[in-house]
């Protein structure tokens, strides 16, 4: 059975950073979320969706607006 496998990415919250001017050393001490997060997050790994809403609270934005899901690849090896 072939599956797609998709990827997460943090590109537009790492744009949106940048918009705000905010590092994230500064996003990740003003939300509560650990360097090991972070750093999780700048490797497109995934987070839960607690540090997730804990962004778009402090950032006062969507979820489409902090992680966007990429287009896939059929993975047959299934």
């Amino acid at each position: 059975m072939n599956s797609i496998i998709r990827k997460i990415s943090y590109d537009p919250l790492w744009k949106k950073l940048i918009d705000a001017k905010l590092t994230k050393t500064e996003l990740a001490k003003a939300v509560g979320i650990s360097r090991t997060t972070v750093s999780k997050m700048g490797k497109n790994e995934p987070v839960g969706l607690d540090v997730i809403l804990k962004i778009c609270n402090h950032l006062d934005c969507g979820i489409e607006d902090v992680v966007e899901i990429l287009p896939g690849r059929n993975d047959s090896s299934k």
